[in-house]
């Protein structure tokens, strides 16, 4: 909680009473002094919250004072009391108009929907869906948040810190008089996790007690963090640069940038002086100051990951066979596989998150219509046609390439014609229900030329000669059911009767699910075949024949699931299937954890499309690489990568409840790749500090297969009697990792930010001993061109 209900609503002369100055405008500070949608979300307004027909509660919404929390108050009327709850702008995923949750769109009809809207969290935190009193109440709500969420994304690191530590400064200030006492300013380093010695914790506070009255004003509490806030590291760093230790000239910065490994040109380093810093004096005379370095170093133009890859940028005309595809296993889950609520919204988180292939179990429903859940379990249903329409409405709002939906099918024949029915309707030309060529294609068409489309992934209907009776209406097909695969080649292909509507049959064209029968003639099987394999089954296929196995991915597609003893909704590790030029890796998106840090860090490039080129030794049919074995063979760059964990800026508390729990921090840093590259390396731990703690800890590794290996961060509270408790993590691709100094933004376990958590580290990328700088050049070196 940001504030209680009583401060929020002192007013500036009551505030004034109680001795403090008028408080900055929050509205102002955040340069929305003009936002009339802000102003009204602020004066609060009666809302309904809704779960269902029968669960509707009043609700008073109000924006806080800060600008960025929302404050939800209900009376419990068993306790008779007043209860409080809050969520940020930052916690908010997205706001949905009108009645597009399932639980409003349940309602439609009965309630005005120009007055409803839903807010979507992310992570675990359930969605809010609100019935607002009018429409222009709803609109103004709407409008409002995803301005303050547009301003929370364009918010600079420095925001971000003043944000946050004001923050703090109210929840500490606890007689709310604006002035801070000794006690206070200690709770204050208590609650953002620095435990300063008493005798330096007391000269600091003595030191910027100016007025010498024993308490801080807003000024003097200023003065006070900015100290705490200072950058030892960084102002080194600026030093070592710097030829009076003042200032920056433009050809030092220009130095330094080279050092970095970026463009070290005049113009650049001009450019950069004009946009961080902030000394009218030095920005005129094209120099850079301490404070302005320190800007830009906390920049996302500094990030650690190559700002390049945020866009697509790799060549999207291979087969599809030739790329990793963000892939989503029984996507309709919430939670475990026995239990959860079977619902619209994992797709929809899914999608935004860039995934390209989704699951739909699909089984008979009542009247004919065909429902989505998790056969022969306590999971509930979705209706089949509400899942396509989601999937319609999100199935290129974060990627333009192709949709893959994976059909497990288990309908009876005219349910499936159902099925087919609505794919048709709902989706429309987004459909693909032809080949794109009448020629018999040689390889699978690519991302580019299949952009906008979504394609079908099921058994299909072929006739074989000696099979078909005199009308020709009898046909034999390969099941595709995930729980067949592995026994299917026992089977009778013949025994496997044709079950399956010719209406959905005709829908299938480049993923035609076959059982896997080998890799005998692989030549010959036509590129539109593709095989599920359990996680077993492809591990073993990887550690025996993993060579085979990549020539095979090289122009079948293969997709990969969880094995059936994953009740919970675990994953495996989808590094050692990626490593054997499997596509579609499917993993429970619902299920954070170090499988998901990992999907997510892989993914990252190419603009987050769900897209990634795999290795050009990954995608030739006759290619030697050997994921079991990969010494001196293709891919094979012998690299020497070498970090050094320097500091850490504001890591979150652990135990929020209590205020003098203060978190004992170290540093992961895994190297996720083939089986000789896997290796995790730690820093000491720094006792007592997440607020500011320094490792200056070198940490070297040994890549033979850099093109494939991951780099992740993970910060942990050590603990002597229990598990490490985890902080925060961040996963990048070799490839995208820039050399030098570099800040690293941390992610929550649920892969959104953790802002202003940072990791400062530095960079070094070393191949025979030649230091590689670029990112360019590392891609260079890792495709045998340099």
């Amino acid at each position: 909680m940001l504030g209680s209900g009583k401060s929020a609503t002192s007013s500036p002369k009551e505030q004034r009473k109680k001795g403090a100055e008028k408080p900055i405008d929050p509205i102002r500070r955040l340069g929305l002094l003009d936002n009339e949608d802000v102003r009204v979300m602020m004066q609060g307004c009666s809302m309904v919250k809704v779960r269902s027909s029968r669960w509707q509660k009043s609700r008073n919404m109000r924006l806080m004072d800060d600008g960025l929390t929302v404050w939800c108050e209900s009376t419990k009327s068993s306790r008779k009391a007043k209860a409080q709850q809050t969520f940020a702008v930052t916690e908010v995923e997205c706001v949905r108009e009108g009645c597009k949750s399932e639980a409003l769109r349940r309602l439609s009809g009965s309630v005005p929907e120009s007055q409803c809207f839903t807010v979507v969290f992310r992570g675990a935190r359930k969605s809010l869906d609100l019935l607002c009193p009018c429409e222009d109440a709803a609109r103004r709500w709407v409008r409002g948040l995803r301005t303050l969420k547009e301003h929370v994304a364009n918010m600079s690191q420095k925001q971000k810190l003043d944000h946050w530590i004001r923050g703090y400064l109210r929840r500490a200030d606890q007689n709310q008089d604006g002035k801070m006492s000794y006690d206070e300013v200690k709770r204050l380093l208590q609650m953002i996790n620095i435990d300063l010695s008493e005798q330096y914790a007391h000269s600091l506070f003595k030191r910027s007690d100016r007025s010498g009255d024993g308490r801080l004003d807003h000024v003097e509490i200023e003065e006070f963090c900015r100290e705490l806030l200072r950058r030892p590291e960084l102002d080194a760093v600026f030093r070592h640069y710097s030829s009076n230790g003042c200032v920056l000239a433009t050809a030092e910065l220009r130095d330094f940038l080279g050092d970095q490994g970026e463009d070290a040109s005049l113009n650049h380093a001009q450019s950069l002086i004009l946009t961080y810093e902030l000394n009218d004096w030095a920005q005129k005379n094209r120099l850079m100051t301490q404070n302005g370095f320190t800007m830009y170093m906390l920049s996302r133009e500094n990030d650690v990951v190559n700002p390049d890859h945020a866009r697509v940028y790799q060549d999207m005309s291979h087969p599809l066979a030739h790329y990793f595809i963000s892939s989503s296993h029984n996507t309709y889950l919430t939670k475990d596989q026995v239990t959860s609520t079977s619902s619209t919204e994992p797709y929809i988180r899914a999608l935004n998150q860039g995934c390209r292939c989704v699951e739909l179990d699909c089984w008979d429903g009542d009247k004919g219509e065909p429902v989505i859940y998790h056969g022969h379990t306590l999971t509930s249903k979705v209706p089949f046609s509400e899942v396509i329409e989601t999937i319609a409405q999100y199935a290129f709002k974060a990627s333009p390439y192709p949709l893959i939906l994976s059909l497990e099918n288990h309908c009876s024949v005219e349910q499936q014609a159902v099925m087919a029915k609505h794919l048709r309707k709902i989706l429309g030309s987004k459909l693909l229900t032809k080949p794109l060529s009448a020629d018999p294609p040689k390889d699978l068409p690519s991302p580019e030329e299949l952009r906008g489309r979504i394609l079908v992934k099921a058994k299909k209907l072929i006739p074989h000669l000696g099979q078909l009776g005199k009308n020709g209406s009898c046909a034999s097909f390969s099941s595709s059911s995930e729980d067949e695969v592995a026994s299917s080649n026992k089977k009778d292909p013949a025994k496997v009767c044709s079950k399956l509507s010719p209406e959905l049959s005709e829908l299938v064209v480049y993923c035609r699910s076959v059982p896997f029968r080998g890799f005998e003639n692989a030549p010959e099987k036509p590129s539109n075949e593709m095989s599920s394999f359990s996680e077993s089954d492809a591990l073993k296929l990887i550690k025996d024949s993993g060579k085979l196995f990549v020539r095979h991915n090289s122009r079948q597609l293969s997709r990969i699931y969880p094995s059936g003893q994953r009740l919970g909704s675990s994953n495996y590790d989808p590094q050692e299937m990626w490593n054997g030029g499997c596509q579609m890796v499917a993993l429970n998106f619902q299920t954070p954890g170090e499988q998901m840090d990992l999907n997510l860090g892989r993914f990252m490039p190419n603009g987050r499309c769900g897209y990634v080129l795999k290795p050009a030794f990954l995608c030739s049919p006759t290619s030697d690489f050997n994921p079991e074995n990969t010494g001196g063979g293709p891919g094979h760059t012998p690299t020497q990568l070498t970090i050094r964990i320097i500091s850490a800026q504001q890591l979150p508390k652990i135990d929020t409840e209590k205020v003098s729990a203060i978190v004992d921090p170290q540093v992961w840093v895994e190297i996720h790749g083939v089986s000789i590259d896997k290796s995790r390396k730690k820093t000491q731990r720094i006792d007592n500090n997440g607020f500011n703690p320094r490792w200056d800890c070198t940490l070297s590794f040994q890549l033979q297969v850099p093109e494939l290996a991951l780099v992740r961060f993970v910060v942990e509270d050590h603990d002597h009697t229990a598990k490490n408790d985890f902080v925060g993590q961040f996963t990048v691709p070799f490839i995208s990792l820039r050399t030098g100094y570099r800040h690293v933004h941390l992610l929550k376990a649920d892969g959104s930010s953790l802002s202003p958590s940072t990791l400062f580290i530095h960079v070094k990328v070393t191949r025979k001993g030649v230091p590689i700088k670029t990112v360019s050049e590392r891609m260079a070196i890792a495709k045998g061109k340099a």
